[in-house]
């Protein structure tokens, strides 16, 4: 909280001055493309302003720039109540995101009627002028004390988690995929988006008079895909299982047909694609606001886990967070409280994999639990409770204590705080890419970018 006293006409005088510090943020010029309504790229981050292919540097909008000298004024001299009256500009230069500017505003007149003249100007890192003009505002006539307590935050809904990932898989070789039954258009866009991005190198396998129905709907070129005809969707997940174990196929994406359908093929003990690890589903989440990403499982697979069914859930979201650069990922187990209860079994869940974690029974993560949900990923609730722990309000993964509570999770995440999710069925012989008919562009790129960054993690020694 910041608390702002003004200074009526009274107490100005000629040659008082005063200033303030601004960083200029990329998150600044989003919120006033979006309230000023001018969504020129030139001020926007990740854009190729120039044409020639890479993204520029975005340039602060000069109007933003101009807006600041009102920070000064509104807040400083002459402060709340203060209402501007005129304001002349004159743009000198450009600011960038990343530099601080100084806000500065001297009075040089003082007329009838409460009015006072202001030099005003901003300064770049170097001390030169990016703007500046004269300002004519009217004083408060009354002492006005006012706090900043009930400003409302915002918070900016863009996915720098999933920039980040896509950026990390650029480099990497497409990884061979069996692509089931795209024989929708979201299914077939959202391989064929991946294989632009050189993610994935698809094997579609489906009806293939329904993809090329889809493709011509799209706009697409299947020219130089491989496509295996086959319209059962039964037969068609059984041939991507076997396209793995073939070594034609390292990782498995699903298409438009039913999870149960694929995965009652990769679970087979004859022929599929266990491993001594348990199967479970982890969601990668770039949650707005949130500092890193944000993993939940299991939300999709293991609907009431048991004890040693856990132990494989954290374990598998652990290698995930490793293999998508978070070397050494903090887990939080939840539950609805954070003391052991003997009433609510899930917190002795939590308890034990904490300890089995500190005895080397699970690798490469701390993992502290029971957790509530607050106090997991936000440090003034756990500081409130008192909670002293590496994980408390740091957590990178949640493990869930049954699937309806995780999957209630995800959603909430995903349609009440805008993440976006990507989807990752991990502890088989490959990765398996779960996308949803919900997902975006991104979240499906997403999904893939994990999968091919998980391949490659686990080729290293």
């Amino acid at each position: 909280m910041t608390i702002y006293t003004n200074k009526t006409h009274d107490q100005l005088s000629v040659g008082m001055e005063a200033e303030i510090k601004r960083l200029c943020r990329a998150e600044d010029f989003f919120i006033f493309a979006n309230s000023s309504g001018n969504h020129n790229p030139v001020h926007l981050p990740h854009e190729d302003h120039t044409g020639d292919g890479l993204e520029d540097e975005p340039k602060a909008p000069s109007m933003w720039v101009a807006s600041l000298f009102s920070a000064v004024l509104g807040n400083f001299l002459p402060g709340p109540g203060s209402l501007y009256k005129q304001q002349t500009l004159r743009f000198l230069g450009r600011a960038e995101a990343g530099e601080e500017l100084t806000i500065k505003v001297r009075i040089t007149e003082l007329r009838p009627d409460r009015i006072a003249c202001f030099d005003t100007w901003v300064e770049g890192p170097d001390g030169r002028r990016i703007v500046e003009g004269e300002a004519e505002v009217i004083a408060p006539e009354k002492q006005v004390t006012f706090n900043d307590e009930d400003l409302p935050g915002l918070t900016i809904r863009r996915h720098v988690h999933f920039d980040r990932l896509l950026d990390l898989s650029e480099p990497l070789e497409a990884i061979p995929t069996a692509v089931v039954a795209p024989e929708e258009e979201q299914a077939l866009s959202g391989a064929l988006l991946a294989a632009e991005h050189t993610l994935i190198h698809p094997i579609l396998i489906g009806d293939r008079e329904k993809i090329a129905d889809v493709a011509k709907k799209l706009g697409a070129d299947l020219t130089g895909i491989e496509l295996i005809d086959e319209p059962d969707h039964d037969r068609a997940a059984a041939l991507a299982v076997h396209l793995v174990h073939e070594g034609r196929a390292k990782a498995v994406m699903k298409g438009h047909l039913h999870t149960d359908q694929l995965l009652r093929h990769v679970i087979k003990k004859d022929g599929g694609l266990r491993t001594a690890r348990r199967l479970s589903h982890v969601f990668v989440m770039d949650v707005p606001g949130l500092d890193q990403l944000l993993m939940v499982t299991d939300a999709a697979i293991n609907i009431a886990p048991s004890l040693e069914e856990k132990v494989d859930i954290t374990q598998n979201a652990i290698d995930l967070a490793r293999s998508l650069g978070i070397e050494e990922p903090k887990v939080g187990v939840l539950s609805a409280v954070e003391t052991v209860n003997p009433k609510i079994p899930s917190t002795i869940d939590a308890a034990v994999l904490s300890k089995m974690a500190e005895r080397g029974q699970i690798k490469g993560g701390i993992v502290d639990g029971p957790l509530a949900m607050d106090n997991a990923v936000d440090v003034e609730a756990a500081r409130t409770k008192g909670i002293k722990s590496l994980v408390a309000g740091h957590a990178d993964i949640l493990v869930v204590p049954n699937m309806e509570a995780g999957n209630m999770l995800a959603k909430e995440l995903t349609f009440v705080a805008h993440a976006e999710a990507a989807g990752v069925v991990m502890g088989a012989l490959c990765p398996i890419i779960l996308t949803s008919r919900a997902d975006d562009d991104k979240a499906r790129l997403a999904s893939c970018a994990v999968a091919a960054l998980f391949h490659e993690w686990r080729k290293k020694p």
